[in-house]
């Protein structure tokens, strides 16, 4: 295995470190340390040939002025939180308002926005980096001081890790991940369509006409949303399901693990025979099919179109700020975040 370090020269005053993971079976994770940004990641096809599996600029400088969060870590709060505010034993706490009166995917200074520390590391079963923040009080309106880590690493069973750990000197919220958009066609040759998910999941969080939860808990039985034995992701972006509609035809829904399979989540396209297994202890993930991405924009293979990527976020909910019956997003002081999710690459004939 192999681990290799390069320099971006951003300007005068800045520079990014570049990162490639390289195991024995030559699968490569590349990334930053501006966001803990996943710039590439190249896994063969049943014919053995290696293509990159997720969107990355072909220019590095557009990660600076990025408003899809590609490959990013989010924090510190991923998703939207209603109203720009949360209530925390009596104290109303105001964030930055970025998307319309809502505060997504961490406000103004948002972790995809900063430079982290970086420390690779070599074990023996894999390599990998540790990348490190600390979020200051107050930051973007969110309390308490929060010491971060987040550890990306690499096995040779072909098994990319990103492992986040975090402690608060007060009580806050906190629901970290990463918005990696997948593509396992191969160099983005083709939308996500046809990719086949499997979701162990029956409920998923209903959504109003901003996006936002509405609080209330949806079963998947009978609908587009029912993904427990497997479809094709074109099955909700072509539906008429008034939930898919309100996502911009598609999905940017909130799914709660049962936690009853071996992986929470599978992801296989059948013409190329890569497959995707996501494992995790997170309570569950935003699925979200790119039905805003922007036209236009350069990506390395591809110029920017709607459906092009599929991000799996997994993550705690920020709806339980506002509402019951979703997972809960407060880290106490003197507690440890400790949260894991595993991506496995194979290929089927």
């Amino acid at each position: 295995m192999k681990l290799d370090v390069s320099n971006i020269n951003v300007n005068r005053n800045q520079v990014w470190k570049q990162f490639t993971l390289t195991n024995d079976n030559g699968m490569t994770v590349e990334f930053i340390n501006y966001g803990c940004i996943i710039t590439k990641i190249r896994v063969p096809d049943k014919n053995g040939i290696f293509e990159n599996v997720v969107l990355g600029y072909e220019n590095y400088l557009d990660y600076a002025a990025d408003s899809m969060f590609l490959g990013a870590v989010i924090g510190r709060v991923a998703g939207r939180i209603k109203g720009a505010s949360f209530q925390l034993d009596g104290k109303t706490y105001r964030l930055a308002a970025n998307n319309g009166n809502a505060c997504l995917h961490g406000g103004a200074i948002g972790l995809h926005q900063v430079i982290w520390e970086a420390k690779p590391f070599h074990d023996n079963d894999c390599i990998g980096v540790h990348l490190y923040y600390q979020s200051v009080d107050g930051e973007s309106g969110f309390p308490g001081n929060v010491r971060m880590q987040v550890t990306y690493s690499l096995n040779n069973a072909n098994q990319f890790t990103i492992h986040y750990h975090a402690e608060t000197d007060q009580k806050t919220p906190l629901a970290l991940t990463n918005h990696s958009y997948f593509n396992l066609s191969g160099n983005l040759k083709q939308t996500i369509h046809n990719h086949y998910v499997v979701l162990d999941s029956n409920r998923f969080a209903e959504l109003d006409d901003t996006l936002l939860p509405t609080g209330m808990l949806q079963h998947v039985e009978g609908t587009s949303f029912d993904f427990r034995k497997g479809r094709e992701l074109g099955q909700g972006l072509n539906s008429t399901n008034r939930q898919n509609q309100v996502a911009n035809n598609g999905y940017d829904h909130y799914f709660i693990f049962n936690h009853k399979l071996d992986h929470q989540v599978v992801m296989k396209d059948f013409d190329s025979g890569r497959v995707l297994s996501i494992k995790t202890n997170e309570p569950g993930v935003v699925m979200y099919t790119s039905n805003t991405l922007r036209n236009g924009l350069q990506f390395e293979g591809s110029i920017a179109k709607q459906y092009l990527g599929v991000c799996f976020e997994t993550q705690t909910s920020p709806a339980s700020l506002h509402h019951e019956r979703f997972p809960n997003a407060i880290l106490q002081m003197g507690e440890t975040y400790d949260r894991k999710t595993i991506f496995t690459f194979t290929v089927e004939d």
